[in-house]
């Protein structure tokens, strides 16, 4: 619809989302809701291989959520739909690339959606903050994974002060991949997007899959549980046509074709 918060197009296998929710990219219920039912729908399609998520104009990725709804009766502990806040951090088994493209102010839930992404890039005035602080509740998914992403002492000042860093800061601790002029971003992001889809997806979920669990495993298990083909995406891998082809496309010295299956 055309007053859906949420824009999307499709390029061969790149799906685009923006959040297009004046003034600020905020994110209600609703409009958390739908982002779930969008990122749910790219999961499930075959034919989507890469995400990008990014916000509508020049100042606002995303503020996180939207403290006016919340005056309007939303409640913070809501239904945010099936993939949690902002639609991927809590969806199970998204095991395809996401890239991230921060067009500017990206603070609070904005951040926490950011992190949920593989990759981050960031325009050269992308400001970042998690100001929960400062309203008196807690930044739940950043408490969680941002210690875990960059040095402790960073995300703890970040989390207990509030305090805002550029993008340049933010590349600095490796909170986002890399800076990007303003102008260039959207088409550093897409380039950076075929280029993934040129990859192979069933590895790519593999990749996904260990990682995620390996978070909180140890190295052993993890390591026990590829080798026993234990999770069902290397399963997937090791019995496929794309592992075959990946091998054949390295004796022929040919670039493989990969089908997904």
């Amino acid at each position: 619809m055309t007053d859906s918060p949420i824009k999307t197009e499709t390029r061969g296998h790149v799906l685009e989302v923006t959040l297009d929710r004046p003034k600020a990219n905020a994110i209600d219920l609703k409009t958390s809701r739908i982002m779930g039912e969008v990122f749910r729908d790219f999961r499930d399609d075959d034919k989507l291989r890469v995400a990008i998520i990014t916000g509508a104009g020049e100042k606002f990725f995303c503020p996180g959520w939207d403290l006016k709804a919340a005056a309007d009766g939303d409640a913070v502990d809501g239904d945010y739909g099936v993939g949690g806040f902002g639609g991927i951090q809590e969806l199970r088994d998204l095991n395809k690339p996401i890239v991230a493209a921060v067009n500017g102010i990206c603070c609070g839930g904005g951040l926490e959606l950011a992190l949920g992404a593989d990759i981050i890039l960031a325009a050269d005035h992308a400001q970042f903050a998690l100001p929960e602080i400062r309203s008196g509740t807690v930044a739940d998914a950043a408490s969680v994974k941002l210690p875990k992403r960059i040095p402790y002492h960073i995300a703890m000042e970040m989390l207990l002060t509030g305090r805002w860093i550029d993008a340049e800061e933010a590349a600095r601790w490796g909170m986002i991949n890399r800076v990007v002029p303003a102008a260039d971003l959207m088409s550093e992001a897409r380039a950076l997007a075929d280029q993934l889809a040129d990859g192979p997806p069933l590895v790519y979920a593999a990749l996904k899959e260990i990682v995620r669990d390996a978070e909180g495993s140890d190295f052993q298990t993890a390591m026990n549980k590829i080798a026993r083909r234990q999770y069902p995406t290397v399963d997937a891998l090791y019995s496929s046509e794309d592992q075959l082809e990946g091998a054949r496309a390295f004796a022929e010295k040919r670039d493989p074709v990969w089908k997904g299956r």
